[in-house]
């Protein structure tokens, strides 16, 4: 061959091998990595989320006898609800503390050294939560709370950054979704683990909410025997043979196509530090990736998710479902939101990001509005409240089928490595703050507009479904590079049509 055909032809025939199949069956090691750093990760965060709903009875007889060993009286049923609020909307504060700490600890301490010191906070909530009973005081649980929201709020900031960074460029979507598919297995788990049967007894709560430091301690055990993150290695502490050996161990021997990606980018952001949150809000080149996580991880939250979960219970009822078996029914809408996660994963390397993540809000909105239908005219036929039910399952499927999947791949993939740390403090923040936000004032939505509440999720939904098909690129198959040219392009263009300058596309990286 000449060398004329080899220049031209190489490109091409890189990018074919590594879309090969071979190359799309992760390695074993690196499998292993994945689940080891979710384990302590968002499946932390599922599993707080639902495990405090079994025992709200148990506690609230808790504060009761404390408050009347104290003061020799029954507690005001006012100062009850303030207490009991206050230990849940706890979890959403440490949340947005550990947001905002997550992305400096990732510079400091590395990936997988943030993930792992990460685990303090999760056994120092066991402990005082475990003890809250014994001693008699329930201001542990709202401090063991507090812990608990710092460890999910550090974890899902720090574990999506760990995975979009150890995966190859083909699987790195596939990968992504074992953020979406741990949280939802650890709401799962938490519903199950609740039962009756198991630790949903009244004599078990401590136990139940002490649980939290099971997964801490297994992600300790089986974390550190994987590497760090290689883009760490390579662009941010320049360990060169760090990052050889961690290519190695997660890709095995085939590694060299993601080498020379991370090289090629450590090359280009040569002279450049890990960015702070405020330099990336001043930084009017990342403007549109910028508003782009924001908008999402808001959605995330106020998409009407929310409402769904507490409308299903009332519609579990209307149906003629005994009270006692609600929880199992519940089980079913966690398991429906896992088998979607699973079902994004699976396809997310096939369909791409937009699709997905557009064509779910797109379904979302078609559900908000049945479910106002369906509610308005309830009680019309006893097969309306079946039909409601079936709004309730199709809207969590819509919703783990691609906002819940693919929104934090898309944080990943749209910023490369010196503002994709700064990127997550700022998604994680918002994040937080819409969920505590949506916990304040959505009970105040339901009284005001009652099932009408759907009409506002609906504006969301199709707000962000057009927003995503005219502004967000396709993502699948690209290095974090094309995707930052991607975005300058477009902004070159918006530039020329504002000023009617011809503007040359700008090739290189921020």
């Amino acid at each position: 061959m000449t060398k004329e055909f080899m220049d031209e032809y190489q490109p091409l025939l890189v990018k074919e091998i590594k879309d090969t199949k071979w190359i799309k069956f992760p390695n074993k090691s690196l499998l292993l990595a994945a689940c080891a750093a979710c384990i302590g990760g968002t499946f932390q965060y599922g599993y707080n989320v639902s495990v405090i709903n079994a025992p709200t009875t148990y506690v609230h007889d808790f504060i009761n006898q404390t408050w009347r060993e104290r003061y020799q009286t029954d507690i005001s049923e006012n100062v009850l609800t303030l207490l009991w609020s206050t230990i849940v909307s706890t979890f959403t504060i440490g949340g947005f503390i550990g947001a905002t700490v997550g992305g400096t600890l990732s510079v400091k301490l590395g990936r997988k050294g943030a993930l792992l010191t990460n685990n303090i906070f999760a056994l120092m909530a066991a402990l005082l939560l475990g003890l809250s009973y014994p001693t008699g005081l329930y201001e542990l649980l709202i401090v063991g709370r507090l812990f608990t929201g710092i460890n999910a709020g550090i974890g899902i900031c720090v574990q999506p950054l760990y995975l979009g960074e150890i995966a190859p460029t083909a699987l790195r979507g596939a990968m992504g979704t074992g953020t979406s598919i741990f949280i939802t297995t650890g709401i799962l788990t938490g519903q199950v683990i609740g039962l009756n049967e198991l630790l949903g007894k009244e004599e078990y709560w401590p136990i139940l909410l002490s649980t939290t430091c099971i997964p801490a301690f297994l992600q300790l055990l089986i974390l550190p025997w994987f590497p760090e993150s290689p883009r760490y290695l390579l662009i941010d502490r320049g360990d060169d043979e760090g990052c050889k050996k961690a290519l190695k161990q997660l890709h095995g021997d085939n590694c060299e196509y993601e080498w020379e990606d991370i090289e090629k980018e450590k090359n280009n952001l040569v002279g450049f530090q890990a960015k702070k949150p405020w330099e990336l809000l001043g930084d009017r080149s990342i403007r549109w990736q910028l508003l782009t996580i924001v908008l999402l991880n808001a959605a995330q939250q106020l998409n009407g998710i929310n409402a769904i979960y507490f409308y299903a219970n009332y519609l579990f009822k209307q149906s003629g479902i005994p009270s006692d078996k609600i929880p199992y029914v519940t089980i079913g809408t966690g398991g429906c939101e896992c088998i979607t996660a699973l079902t994004c994963g699976m396809l997310i390397e096939c369909l791409g990001r937009k699709a997905l993540i557009m064509g779910g809000y797109t379904l979302m909105s078609i559900c908000c509005v049945l479910f106002t239908l369906t509610l308005t005219f309830q009680d019309a036929s006893p097969a309306i409240p079946y039909l409601s039910m079936a709004c309730v399952f199709a809207f969590i499927l819509s919703f783990g089928l691609g906002p819940g999947g693919v929104t934090n791949i898309l944080t990943t993939e749209l910023f490369t490595q010196s503002s994709r740390p700064a990127a997550y403090m700022i998604a994680g923040s918002v994040n937080w703050l819409c969920f505590f936000f949506i916990g304040l004032v959505f009970p105040f939505i339901v009284i005001g507009l009652q099932h009408y509440c759907f009409l506002v999720f609906l504006a969301i939904c199709f707000s962000v479904a057009a927003y995503i098909f005219f502004v967000i690129p396709e993502t699948k198959n690209k290095t974090f590079l094309e995707i930052q040219n991607d975005f300058r392009s477009s902004n070159n263009k918006k530039a020329c049509s504002v000023d009617g300058s011809g503007t040359t596309l700008l090739s290189t990286s921020i």
